[in-house]
């Protein structure tokens, strides 16, 4: 079996057995298919497709590339949270705190940033000395500790995933269902959970555009997920515009202590509460989903969420004090504001450029060698139905480097439609739940 051989299979629209995939898998796992090979492979992959066959074959073989954790020895029910990833999408650091203090164990295996949108990882690597990178005995000591665990792939956890994970996001073979759907469950299935809850975004800041390709991804992930015998759940969320008023690294960590500690913006408030309330209801913690929000907002209130976070921080090596006084987060040297070129009102935005921009002022990664700069970030003044006037802020970017300023203040000015008339009912935030 040679790999140009099923790189050419897949070229001319063939389907893969469960062997060539193995083989394919574990070859570039092992480093035997070299990353050029692969990148063809996931680009064939991308423009032909693979059925469910395939898929299954793949989300398996990914998952069987490492170990597969045992939390038996950690009391109570393990649930985590996935996202498909957006511009400002950031509730991983909100749920984990909330869900952990009220009393369920949430083991995170996240990832980086991939094409337009920010990382979990990259996220929390903004706090000052926060290790994301600790070993499967020290992680099982922090979930022991203190219920929630924020750490990266390590080398026993879906290694494959790890490697094809980074090579996509530098190939753009990012939005295609079927490798984002082996993707992330791969990863999640090897944790070691009793219950998933998946976020799966829609819209034009999401790497799914259109709601029915959002639909079938969720239902793929569920269908997945059942039939390796967990609770699964997925919502479909919207990615229209910014989740938040803020993107970037350091800037989403300092909103996160907002929701925290009881602040922050609405939008962001009710779908860390949602989907709070869905791990809650799916870990047996409560009967009802109803339950499952009073619970998160008590978590809130009391601020035992906001004290777990600080727990969780630094047993992870990382400076709680950020929690207090998040202006030991790494701060940009520059901000100017982009101002609207028109009065009106926001009838939409191009919220995957706005994710560009960021990623242009050195908030992503062009390649998958780049560092990222964590101090940079977007500030978002006006949401969908807002009025705003000629020379009002739109948004401020927070900069380091002018040396690309000037390209992203255009991509900002442009990623905003005004017209002379507020657009019609605004969509919900929550669009349809899938596997309840």
């Amino acid at each position: 079996m040679r790999a140009v051989d099923l790189i050419r299979k897949k070229r001319d629209s063939g389907e893969h057995s469960r062997e060539e995939i193995d083989f394919l898998v574990s070859g570039y796992t092992h480093g035997e298919i070299p990353d050029y090979q692969m990148a063809a492979w996931l680009m064939a992959v991308w423009i032909r497709g693979i059925n469910r066959s395939e898929l299954a074959s793949l989300t398996e073989a990914m998952l069987c590339s490492g170990q597969v954790l045992n939390l038996a020895r950690i009391p109570g029910r393990k649930v985590d949270k996935h996202s498909t990833g957006g511009v400002g999408d950031k509730t991983s650091l909100i749920l984990a705190p909330i869900v952990a203090a009220g009393g369920l164990t949430v083991p995170m295996i996240s990832g980086r940033g991939l094409g337009h949108t920010g990382g979990t990882l990259d996220k929390l690597e903004s706090i000052p000395g926060f290790n994301v990178n600790l070993s499967l005995e020290e992680f099982f000591r922090v979930l022991h500790e203190c219920g929630m665990g924020l750490i990266g792939q390590t080398a026993e956890i879906a290694p494959a995933d790890k490697k094809i994970y980074a090579l996509r996001d530098a190939t753009s073979t990012v939005e295609n269902i079927g490798l984002i759907c082996a993707s992330i469950m791969s990863k999640k299935l090897a944790e070691g959970i009793d219950a998933l809850v998946l976020d799966v975004k829609t819209g034009s800041g999401a790497f799914m555009k259109r709601e029915e390709d959002s639909v079938l991804l969720a239902e793929l992930m569920v269908e997945t997920g059942v039939r390796m015998g967990k609770k699964v759940v997925a919502l479909i969320t919207d990615m229209n515009q910014p989740l938040g008023r803020m993107a970037g690294h350091s800037n989403e960590i300092a909103e996160c202590i907002d929701v925290l500690g009881g602040g922050g913006p609405a939008d962001l408030v009710e779908l860390s509460l949602e989907l709070s309330a869905w791990m809650f209801f799916l870990g047996d913690r409560t009967k009802s989903l109803d339950d499952g929000r009073l619970l998160a907002e008590a978590m809130i209130s009391t601020g035992q969420a906001r004290e777990k976070f600080k727990h969780a921080i630094s047993l992870q090596g990382g400076n709680e004090g950020i929690v207090d006084n998040p202006q030991l987060l790494p701060q940009a040297r520059s901000h100017v504001d982009v101002p609207s070129p028109s009065a009106g009102f926001i009838t939409a935005t191009n919220c995957e450029q706005l994710g560009t921009a960021l990623a242009t002022l050195g908030g992503g990664r062009e390649k998958k060698e780049d560092s990222i700069d964590h101090a940079v970030g977007l500030e978002f003044h006006k949401r969908i139905g807002d009025r705003v006037e000629k020379g009002e802020p739109l948004a401020t970017i927070h900069y380091n480097s002018g040396a690309k300023l000037a390209e992203a203040q255009r991509l900002i000015a442009a990623s905003y439609e005004i017209g002379e008339v507020a657009s019609g009912e605004r969509l919900p935030l929550i669009r349809r739940i899938i596997g309840a």
